[in-house]
């Protein structure tokens, strides 16, 4: 069951990434402004986010098999809207309501995940987790990239929803078990929100996810900047990008992620996230473009290593009648870290150069902190 499981994160990673490519073009196609665009393009991670945070209080209420059938059937109908896009603001209405709706299914999909995994087991089940999210970030843009040059942007996520539709289906047969154990009878936490927060281990697994995510940020926006100032083409930059991903997937897949399992993962925490901030450095002070592909698959090892200690440090930090909200919160860190890392590196108007060395000096700074923060 832990595999159907896989395959719902998959597939939600990968409405996620395969919209990368095309939602821009789409947008402007309907006649939308430079600033519009924009707006269509972060509107899915803003409302993702509320979608996050509301997935997370449900799922402790009602358990996570009604709020990932209603998260997948849900997203599915608002894919299938896309084709009724007309104008701008329709797009922004669908975008906000895709969003939102999609927020459900992934904090509700680690939470089974976790609530049946045992604890000497769940590092390399995160990792094995991991590696479907690697997987749909390479497979995804490439696919709806394919697709959308020969069927259109409105084809591709017509094709997304018809297999969510699929999965919700497959959910209500193979999940229904969940419902009605309950998830084996737990009663929602009396926790507060403010109690969550208060906990050291679940503040550092989101401040992971935060700067996991922030670096990613930056990383789309600055590496194609930097290829293109060398002289190469987008291609270069999705190859680059590819290496991480799949360096990522072998680090999750190979015996070697049974260290999850024997090293405490704060300690893995640290060491990903400061050989992602040394990869950082080292790509804002490169050329050559062999070289690059050298630090795209050390910021590849880091990732794969921070992903599954943030995971970790979340499961073992918290109790499963709330962990529902503790996974609602995870993920929302993970859409604002996106956006954030993009918009300050934006804002600031820092070059390829100086980007990279900002984000490595902070991705360096906050692994030394979690050193020394050791308790949780």
């Amino acid at each position: 069951m832990h595999f159907f499981i896989y395959i719902i994160i998959f597939f939600s990673f990968f409405d996620l990434f395969s919209q990368l490519p095309i939602m821009s073009p789409f947008a402007e196609s309907l006649g939308a402004t430079p600033f519009v665009t924009g707006l269509v393009v972060g509107m899915y991670s803003l409302s993702n986010t509320i979608g996050n945070i509301v997935s997370g209080f449900l799922t402790d209420r009602k358990g996570p098999f009604y709020i990932l059938i209603i998260g997948l059937f849900s997203t599915s109908i608002s894919l299938f809207l896309y084709q009724f896009a007309s104008d701008p603001i329709g797009l922004l209405v669908i975008r906000f309501l895709h969003g939102l709706v999609a927020g459900l299914i992934v904090p509700a999909a680690f939470t089974y995940s976790a609530n049946k995994t045992s604890k000497d087991k769940r590092g390399k089940r995160v990792a094995l987790s991991g590696a479907f999210v690697g997987l749909a970030a390479i497979v995804g843009p490439a696919t709806s990239g394919i697709l959308a040059s020969k069927q259109g942007e409105v084809f591709v996520l017509g094709m997304t929803g018809s297999i969510m539709l699929v999965l919700s289906i497959l959910s209500l047969v193979l999940l229904r078990k969940i419902a009605i154990e309950r998830e084996d009878k737990v009663a929602s936490s009396p926790y507060s929100v403010r109690s969550i927060f208060q906990q050291n281990g679940i503040i550092k697994s989101f401040a992971g996810a935060f700067f996991l995510m922030f670096s990613q940020g930056v990383l789309a926006y600055m590496l194609p900047l930097k290829v293109l100032h060398l002289g190469f083409d987008t291609k270069t930059s999705g190859l680059l990008l590819s290496t991480f991903g799949f360096v990522a997937i072998l680090v999750f897949i190979l015996p070697i992620n049974r260290i999850f399992d024997r090293v405490k993962p704060v300690y893995t925490l640290a060491f990903g996230m400061c050989i992602m901030g040394i990869s950082m450095l080292l790509l804002g002070h490169t050329d050559p473009l062999s070289i690059l592909y050298v630090w795209m698959a050390l910021y590849g090892i880091g990732f794969a290593f921070l992903f599954p200690s943030i995971n970790s440090l979340l499961i073992d930090s918290s109790e499963q009648s709330y962990r529902g909200k503790a996974y609602g919160y995870f993920y929302a860190f993970f859409s604002i870290g996106v956006v954030v890392g993009s918009s300050i590196t934006g804002f600031l108007e820092l070059d390829a150069t100086g980007g990279f060395t900002l984000t490595g000096a902070i991705l360096i700074t906050v692994s030394i902190l979690a050193l020394a923060w050791r308790k949780y």
